[in-house]
């Protein structure tokens, strides 16, 4: 048998594959690596929502600060006696107390100057604030069956006495079937109020 032949046999003998021992130690290593690996993966993904949240809730603190801001700045301007303001080409209403000493004025209450207190919010006016105040705002609907039907929305709006909540879609309670249940407070999924008597907003992290 020629040199050449041998080293042709040890060619194909080297090409034959994984032993069985070579083939369970990488299953070994890879069970491995998807036990430790995994859990950080979803954890991050709980992070990445958390952020989103938290990153809208400070966008919207700052837009209603701003409002308020520029209405001082231009010496609290009024319409039929309700505080006003044209912010960034939007005209809002503000929170215009009176005798009311729980109301602070000049937080957005909505492109309507119907509830001068901001009591008796609705959705509708929630949203109005909701895209009155931010730049580019994230889409935003009131009816459950439209987030459902809309894979392109991203965010759902409630009121809860008095407050205006906005709910991260992808946080929210969905059933066997893959709906989403519309929340009715604060106690589900990521979420922020907005509370107008005062311009708070408070974050919400619940993990369903």
């Amino acid at each position: 048998m020629n040199n050449r032949t041998q080293m042709n046999r040890s060619i194909i003998k080297q090409a034959a594959g994984f032993t069985l021992i070579e083939l369970v130690i990488v299953v070994v290593i890879l069970g491995f690596l998807a036990v430790t690996a995994i859990p950080k993966f979803l954890d991050l993904t709980e992070q990445a929502k958390q952020a989103n949240i938290e990153g809208m809730a400070g966008g919207f603190a700052t837009g209603v600060s701003l409002a308020r801001a520029q209405w001082e700045a231009e010496a609290r301007p009024t319409e039929n006696g309700v505080n006003r303001v044209d912010y960034d080409g939007v005209e809002l209403f503000l929170t215009t107390p009176g005798d009311d000493n729980t109301i602070r004025p000049g937080y957005p209450t909505g492109i309507n100057s119907d509830k001068p207190t901001g009591a008796d919010m609705d959705t509708t006016d929630c949203i109005e604030v909701w895209q009155g105040i931010l730049a580019q705002p994230p889409t935003i609907t009131d009816d459950i069956d439209v987030l459902n039907d809309d894979g392109s929305i991203n965010y759902f709006v409630i009121v809860n006495t008095n407050l205006c909540g906005y709910f991260l879609r992808e946080t929210l309670v969905q059933g066997d079937n893959g709906v989403f249940t519309a929340p009715t407070d604060d106690t589900v999924g990521n979420n922020f109020f907005y509370n107008n008597a005062n311009s708070s907003v408070v974050v919400n992290i619940n993990k369903n």
